[in-house]
């Protein structure tokens, strides 16, 4: 069947009502999911092209909402393993990308162009990283088959927003019909978007195949089925997975099936390996810390010498005003695991927050020498230096920290703040002038710039920075954010 985008415009679809998808009540707009379709462009089919636009637009508004989480840590260990299972599979259309939602609920889905998305739930309930690889696996079949793009275009003829809405109501959960003022339930009736048996056949047996040809165990994707039956079992709570991904009983049979006939060889649990790790800085943030002390007792309640239990214990005591119970389970964290840098940063952070400057300060430096490159370690480390009046030593780690961190705010005002204890006075105005212009705060930014401008030399490369910054902002309306308060990091 012919498909053809409707050509109406956002706001003929009324849409007002907001879409929560996390435990920290994280609410989504379902105008994020409007494409600009007031061109009046129409297409023949739902082409490749389509889905990576309809696939960039929800990640990109999932990700401005604040949906997905920013962890580099998370994200990069996610990433490493699809790309890990890409790099034994033939070219595909898409460039794929692959990101952790901030919600509780244990889910998985994938969306059009790509674009693979794992809850944090899921991962907090995998009990090692092939049940992971397996469920990323599963996914990238779905997204190589093309299984949405079937169904929306053998659909009739919708409108490209409310099939984003569908798209929401189907992996994100909520009332998709009434969320949407105007998208009758005839319209959500004739195009579900819920995989059949034949397409989740067709993803299991690809997906073992992308699975084990990295050197996966298959049976990594059969256990994960089987944990979240359990949880079914003793939480009398359907998962969210087994909603968005149905018939898992004769899955669970027939990927049984698939490993004792074809899949015989069994291969490794762990390739990218820090599974624990990752569990841990995402029960730490959880938004209740008594829910994060409960976790870490019970594996260490089987585990007592789990150096990663200990450690997130530790961190959630800390946030609950704990203070004896959380330096004591640091350190027997570091006797398990002397030169983890995770360890090191966070207890040195401990102690900054308590203001113990000279404690913090070695810690911080163990913590930088064991791994250089964490922004958090650099930033506590310099402001540790800076309390303690090493204000020299500061500014060399924040110009570091400056290379690595170029857009954020708060560097460029600690970077302000020292070079004005420092003595350096245009280097501090600069730096005031790129902070507040950041801030959204012309005036003050204005003012800064032009303070900087006499105390360099007309033909040096900070003078010509600086004319570039007023030239740039000169004779603008400051933005209705000037007045806003704004926050600093410093001492």
């Amino acid at each position: 069947m012919i498909f053809k985008l409707w050509k109406g415009t956002p706001d003929a679809m009324n849409i007002k009502t907001l879409l929560h998808i996390s435990a920290k009540g994280l609410a989504i707009c379902l105008a994020l999911l409007c494409f600009h379709t007031s061109t009046g462009m129409a297409f023949a089919s739902f082409t490749i092209e389509d889905e990576k636009k309809l696939g960039k637009e929800f990640y990109d508004q999932l990700k401005e909402k604040g949906a997905l989480i920013q962890d580099p840590k998370v994200t990069g260990y996610v990433e490493q393993i699809g790309h890990l299972l890409l790099s034994r599979i033939e070219q595909s259309y898409f460039d794929f990308t692959f990101s952790v939602i901030d919600s509780s609920g244990i889910n998985a889905f994938a969306t059009p162009g790509g674009y693979v998305y794992l809850y944090r739930g899921l991962i907090e309930r995998a009990e090692d990283e092939s049940q992971i690889a397996g469920v990323l696996a599963h996914e990238i079949a779905h997204i190589k088959a093309r299984h949405i793009a079937q169904m929306i275009e053998s659909s009739q003829k919708i409108g490209i927003a409310t099939l984003a809405a569908v798209i929401a109501g189907a992996f994100l959960g909520g009332d998709a019909t009434a969320a949407v003022l105007g998208f009758s339930t005839a319209t959500a009736t004739t195009l579900n978007l819920k995989y059949s048996r034949e397409h989740e056949e067709e993803a299991d047996r690809l997906g073992m195949q992308y699975l084990t040809a990295p050197g996966y165990d298959g049976e990594g994707m059969l256990n994960f089925l089987r944990i979240m039956r359990q949880h079914e079992f003793y939480s009398n709570a359907v998962p969210s997975y087994f909603l968005t991904h149905p018939g898992t009983t004769d899955r669970i049979r027939y990927l049984d099936g698939l490993l004792q006939t074809k899949y015989t060889k069994r291969g490794t649990k762990s390739i990218v390996g820090r599974l624990e790790r990752i569990k841990t800085m995402l029960v730490i943030d959880r938004p209740n810390p008594d829910s994060s002390i409960r976790y870490f007792q019970d594996v260490l309640n089987k585990e007592p010498d789990n150096p990663d239990a200990l450690y997130g214990l530790a961190v959630s005591q800390g946030r609950l005003g704990m203070t004896s119970e959380s330096f004591a389970n640091f350190e027997k964290a570091l006797a398990l695991s002397p030169g983890d840098a995770d360890i090191l940063r966070d207890l040195g952070i401990s102690y900054f927050n308590l203001g113990r400057m000279d404690d913090a300060v070695p810690i911080l430096q163990r913590a930088y020498r064991a791994n250089r490159e964490d922004p958090d370690t650099m930033s506590y480390m310099g402001r540790a230096l800076a309390n303690t009046g090493n204000f020299s030593d500061a500014l060399e780690l924040y110009k570091k920290l400056l290379e690595k961190n170029p857009d954020d705010s708060q560097v460029h005002y600690n970077l302000a703040m020292l070079y004005g204890k420092t003595g350096m006075k245009g280097e501090s105005h600069y730096h005031f002038g790129i902070y507040f212009k950041k801030e959204g705060k012309t005036k003050s930014a204005l003012f800064h710039f032009k303070a900087a401008q006499p105390l360099f030399p007309a033909d040096t490369e900070m003078a010509g920075k600086i004319r570039k910054e007023i030239d740039s902002m000169e004779g603008k309306e400051p933005p209705p954010s000037e007045n806003k308060s704004s926050k600093n990091t410093f001492f």
